[in-house]
This record gives C-alpha cells, structure tokens and sequence, in this order.
C-alpha cells in the first residue's frame, strides 16, 4: 500500500510514511470491508460516513508538516484510523466527532491498539476545541461549505490547517492554510471529495 499508492505517488515526508506502515488500517474498517481495507478507496464505517482512502489520509497527513511534540486537532474522529495516523508521529493528538457512537467505538479501537495517548470527545467540530488550543496543526476529514473561522482562530502563529472545502454532494478542494500573523497564506491541493462536515450554525 505505502510503496505503490502513496510514496508512488509523491508522498516524501518519511515520518508520515512509517507512520502509514505502522498503522494496521484492517484494524479500523467494518468487518464486512477487511477484504478492502488496503486499497486506495474510502469504505463506509456507517452512519453515512466513511474512512478516507489511504493516499488521501497520507497526502493530509504530510501537508500538517507536523513533527514529534507538536499538538494537533483531528475535527471528525470517524472510525480513528486517522487520529491513529498522526499518533505514530507526535504525542499530542486531540480528535473530536459528533456522532457519538463513532466517538465511542473510535476511541475503543485507539485504547485497544495502544495510542492510549490519543483524546476522543464527542463534540461538534466546526467550534474546534477551545480547551486544548492553540494547536500546531488541525485536520478537517470532512468538508464544510466554508472554513470555520473557530478553526483559523485555535491555530498557534506558524500553525496549519488542511481541511477539504465546497458544497456536499459534489466535488471539494483541498486547502492547506499556514497561519502568519494576522495573515493566513492559502494552497489549493485540487479536488477531493468527502462527507459534509455535519454541526456548526443551525
């Protein structure tokens, strides 16, 4: 999967790569999908949401450029192979979902596998979580229609935000987000598609 789905394909950042080989993906997919769990497509996980295919998780993971220490915000935990993901690099790892059985059987599954250094809460992502911000980076694994301004707002100075935007149902475009200053310096990685990120105003 790392060698022909991922490094083939561009992926360089060596931490994010071990980390995609150190990650038992069959681990986090619904027992019906094991046959699938290390192709490069996303599988359903239930509740009409997904698990994220493998180069899309590493290609998101290298743009949070983010390093062993540094503290990071996951807003849509799903199934936790994601927060798994970026456990492998950095102790810090803080992931919110708001659907709380997938809350619950994600943080079960992370517990199990031992990223007991990973925490869950169910709770509406588009606010962020104000009580462990700022973060170096934060990771948005469904697309809003906008970016929250909560988000931009719990990033440290220097901080980055990869996060899918556009209208549910069709196709996104994937932004990183490198906050400088009063300033955010904006790169558009093309299009993606994801599950609406569900909460937020109304």
């Amino acid at each position: 999967m790392v060698a022909n789905q991922i490094a083939a394909r561009g992926v360089s950042d060596e931490l994010v790569l071990a980390a995609m080989r150190a990650v038992p993906r069959h681990e986090f997919v619904p027992d019906e999908y094991l046959g699938q769990a290390y192709d490069d497509h996303p599988l359903p996980i239930g509740f009409g949401q997904t698990i994220s295919q493998p180069y899309i998780v590493a290609l998101m993971t290298e743009l949070l450029q983010i390093e062993p220490g540094d503290s990071v915000l996951e807003v849509g935990t799903g199934s936790g192979y994601q927060a798994a993901v970026l456990a492998e690099i950095t102790d810090q790892v803080y992931t919110v979902e708001i659907i709380p059985e997938l809350a619950s059987s994600a943080e079960e599954s992370l517990r199990r596998l031992g990223y007991t250094q990973v925490i869950v809460a169910n709770l509406d992502g588009y606010y962020g979580w104000e009580e462990y911000a700022p973060f170096d980076a934060i990771i948005v694994t469904a697309a809003p229609d906008h970016i929250p301004s909560a988000l931009v707002q719990q990033l440290k100075d220097g901080g980055r935000l990869v996060i899918p935007v556009g209208p549910p149902g069709a196709y996104q475009t994937l932004w990183q987000i490198i906050k400088q200053g009063e300033q955010l310096v904006s790169y558009n990685w093309g299009p993606v598609r994801f599950v609406p990120l569900t909460g937020g105003p109304g």
